[in-house]
């Protein structure tokens, strides 16, 4: 731990810089610096109050369950929800719940930390997923303040990686009260690292047991009729080098299917110029949901705008979850399977692994190798195949939900609440 403490204290003045460089081309404000420094000059808020984190958008959208079963089980708990991005940080923000403050998370470095523990006072932290930071874990607990993880996930990369780090491992882990892995593989991972007895809860799955996020009926009243929902593909949460082979292996399927539709929604909203030039360079017209474009026949609409997912789920009879036909290990196919669409998934799946492996098998979803192979899909299914896949997703979706009660009563049981 102090080798991990000197080399972050060492790369705070390239933190300091990257900051710096972020405000200069506008992609945060001051007071998103301030936030991530605890430099904000709050009062200390009202407790109790808990501090639930998450990475981004997926793991705090995964989160919003958990986060309306604690506000409504306890009338008097606040919530701090923070983020390490501004658009995971503004998503809670526009979920406009009482008793929930959103922010920005403070940097891994002790001062910020001590800054924002006397802001916040939390009797617990919940974690969503993986975000295991050394400094932050192991000031809690010589706070005596408990850590609570959620949903887990922990690949067999990441699991190489702490294990070439014994100590930090050891002692990160130790300031762990409770962690209840996703799935069975990251449990016996977090196992193999030492992760002690009494923290192991048993798995389970957030992102299976949450609310689909919401269509705005006026909105999707608005968009439905430029939609054939039966041949409208939504690629969801797509990254760089994903939509250039999505695109190709949608221009060839309309080959076959000319009534295809392709709602693309990038990962990062800010990528819709760079994604716009794409469809332009594929030769294909297009309307921008974020310049206010109708859709009316073009065959690409652009979704790059922020909290309107559920509209593109809710209009879409085929999803492709992004990130799965490059290494970034697979979105969630657990919100559009709630929303009744056929899945489509590429090879890279090891953040949804057995979400992924049990829809395949069940027969609601269908990987694709490449853009040849995502074509070939796309041109063969009929109305009658995606409804069958539809239906089966939504059922293995419900079948995988789990009552969050337990759940609740184990984080107010553990902060005192």
């Amino acid at each position: 731990m102090l080798l991990y403490r000197l080399l972050v204290s060492l790369a705070a003045p390239v933190l300091a810089a990257l900051f710096a460089l972020r405000l200069m081309r506008g992609r945060e404000t001051a007071e998103d610096l301030r936030q991530r420094l605890a430099t904000t000059d709050e009062p200390p808020l009202p407790g109790p109050r808990l501090w639930l984190h998450g990475a981004s958008n997926g793991e705090l959208a995964a989160a919003r369950g958990l986060v309306d079963a604690l506000l409504a089980a306890h009338p008097v708990l606040s919530l701090t929800v923070t983020a390490n991005t501004t658009t995971g940080r503004d998503m809670v923000t526009a979920w406009a719940l009482p008793r929930v403050t959103a922010r920005l998370a403070p940097v891994d470095l002790r001062r910020p930390l001590r800054r924002f523990l006397a802001t916040h006072a939390p009797r617990a932290l919940v974690v969503i997923e993986n975000e295991l930071w050394p400094n932050r874990l192991t000031t809690l607990k010589a706070r005596g303040i408990p850590v609570i993880v959620v949903s887990a996930r922990l690949s067999a990369r990441s699991a190489g990686h702490w294990g070439r780090l014994p100590v930090v491992a050891r002692e990160v882990l130790g300031s762990i009260t409770s962690l209840s892995a996703q799935d069975e593989e990251s449990a016996a991972r977090f196992a193999a690292l030492d992760l002690p007895g009494a923290a192991r809860a048993a798995p389970l799955a957030l992102k299976a047991s949450s609310p689909p996020p919401a269509a705005d009926p006026a909105k999707l009243a608005a968009l439905a009729p430029a939609f054939d929902r039966d041949n409208t593909l939504l690629a969801a949460s797509t990254h760089p080098g994903e939509e250039e082979q999505v695109l190709t292996a949608f221009t060839k399927a309309r080959q076959s299917r000319p009534a295809l539709r392709l709602i693309l929604a990038p990962r990062h909203a800010r990528r819709g110029p760079e994604v716009a030039a794409l469809i332009a360079e594929a030769g294909l017209p297009f309307a921008t949901r974020s310049a206010g474009e109708a859709p009316r026949s073009a065959a690409v609409f652009l979704a790059d705008t922020m909290s309107e997912m559920g509209l593109w789920y809710a209009l879409s009879g085929l999803c492709f979850t992004g990130g799965s036909l490059v290494e970034k290990g697979g979105h969630t196919p657990w919100e559009p399977a709630h929303f009744g669409c056929a899945l489509l998934h590429g090879p890279s799946s090891f953040n949804q692994a057995e979400a992924f492996a049990a829809l395949d098998a069940a027969g609601g979803a269908l990987e694709v190798s490449d853009a040849a192979a995502l074509a070939h899909a796309l041109a063969e299914l009929t109305p009658e195949a995606q409804a069958r896949m539809a239906e089966i997703a939504l059922q293995t979706a419900d079948a995988r939900k789990a009552d969050l009660a337990p759940l609740v009563a184990r984080i107010a049981s553990i902060a005192g609440i």
